[in-house]
């Protein structure tokens, strides 16, 4: 096998990131794997692990990665300090044309870099393959419950960023209590299973959709709620997921919907990926029924002015949560009187940048790291690179009137 040389580059783009790819263990564990890798860590002030941790494990600290064949990092890299004829993985954020990411794949292209996108990892079916979707479930979860406590005055939590790791957020559930309140969680992915996770973590009681909508309990409760329990074929047909998926705008949205989820929900955890052509989960409108229960919005998908009409902006780590004042249709301050307290983060597993960067780990020694030092039988590093050589791929020729 080819000696390979993986450099695990400084998160230079601001704000920092302190998530890595690989933790020093994972890092000694695979040069232990696969002699003929040799992994060297770009020292950082900023990183998760210390450069001290990974010196601990044997792992090369260096100033410049310049001599490695690969280089990993989370964000996207600054154009300025891109290496020419390099192998590079970061999440790029390019494949759907960002405007502010152009002179990047320009500058990709012109140093004839090979470029291959985390997000891009799928498998034979189309699925995504690695990813911090997990984490940004279990904090936005963790953050709702957060929110409702500062809310009515009945918790206080530290914030998951203050917190060494995930065993130390979930460490406080065991001295609080909640009143009988109903949970919402969307999605069926990574990301609604990482909130349910949290949920799990509190001792909570999951209950089925027809529960959630015609019990009253006497302990707090949650359902997970998929497309189906939540949609319904303008023309009166079943649900049908093949076709809600590639036609979404032939069904209309009935979470808000007289006694249905918005008039029992107390707190409302949105995972559920969203096509823009589907239906908003509730309008502006319905917010001002005085049916409209939910008093606190974790909108984990993050998606601005997209299926939760309250998602105005993002918020942020430091600055968790605003409020949506539903007469006005306004932003304000986040526990006002009579608002629903929104958090909506773009970075989530940034608050548990150890936890997510060894499940990000696991998953890439575990799925994708073998078809880099082997052969990639599965083309799954093939149908991930953007760039090679100066050119687009074929997968990705669309991106070319956005580069020219």
């Amino acid at each position: 096998m080819t000696d390979i040389k993986i450099g695990l580059i400084r998160e230079s783009k601001v704000p920092h990131d302190k998530r890595v790819a690989f933790s020093p263990e994972q890092c000694k564990a695979i040069q232990e794997q696969f002699p003929n890798i040799q992994i060297f860590v770009q020292q950082s002030d900023w990183r998760c692990y210390t450069d001290q941790e990974y010196r601990n494990e044997g792992i090369n600290v260096v100033d410049q990665v310049v001599e490695c064949d690969v280089l990993m990092g989370i964000k996207e890299v600054p154009k300025e300090e891109l290496i020419e004829n390099k192998t590079y993985f970061f999440f790029s954020h390019t494949i759907k044309k960002q405007a502010h990411n152009k002179k990047l794949l320009q500058t990709v292209l012109s140093k004839k870099i090979r470029l291959i996108d985390y997000e891009c990892l799928t498998d034979l079916q189309g699925n995504r393959i690695i990813g911090f979707g997990r984490y940004a479930g279990i904090v936005g979860a963790y953050n709702a419950l957060m929110a409702y406590g500062l809310k009515y005055n009945i918790l206080d939590l530290k914030p998951a960023h203050l917190c060494k790791d995930r065993a130390e957020v979930f460490d406080q559930f065991s001295s609080i209590n909640l009143p009988n309140i109903k949970i919402v969680v969307t999605g069926g992915g990574r990301v609604a299973n990482g909130a349910c996770e949290t949920m799990g973590a509190l001792k909570m009681r999951k209950v089925t959709p027809y529960e959630f909508l015609n019990y009253s309990f006497r302990e707090p409760v949650y359902v997970q709620l998929h497309s189906k329990d939540y949609h319904a074929a303008m023309d009166r047909s079943p649900f049908n997921q093949i076709e809600f998926y590639e036609s979404p705008e032939k069904y209309r949205c009935i979470f808000a919907d007289a006694s249905s989820y918005a008039s029992v929900c107390d707190i409302l955890i949105h995972c559920a990926y969203w096509n823009p052509k589907a239906p908003l989960l509730f309008s502006k409108k319905d917010m001002k029924d005085p049916g409209f229960r939910i008093s606190v919005i974790s909108d984990v998908t993050c998606d601005i002015n997209g299926s939760i009409p309250s998602t105005m902006k993002a918020s942020s780590i430091e600055e968790k949560f605003y409020g949506y004042d539903v007469a006005s249709e306004q932003l304000t301050e986040a526990f006002d009187k009579n608002v629903i307290s929104v958090t909506a983060i773009d970075n989530l597993p940034c608050e548990l940048p150890r936890d997510s960067s060894e499940g990000f780990g696991k998953h890439f020694m575990e799925r994708v790291l073998p078809t880099l030092v082997k052969e990639d039988q599965t083309k799954i590093l093939e149908r991930a690179t953007i760039a090679q050589n100066g050119k687009l791929t074929e997968r990705f020729d669309y991106l070319s009137d956005f580069v020219a």
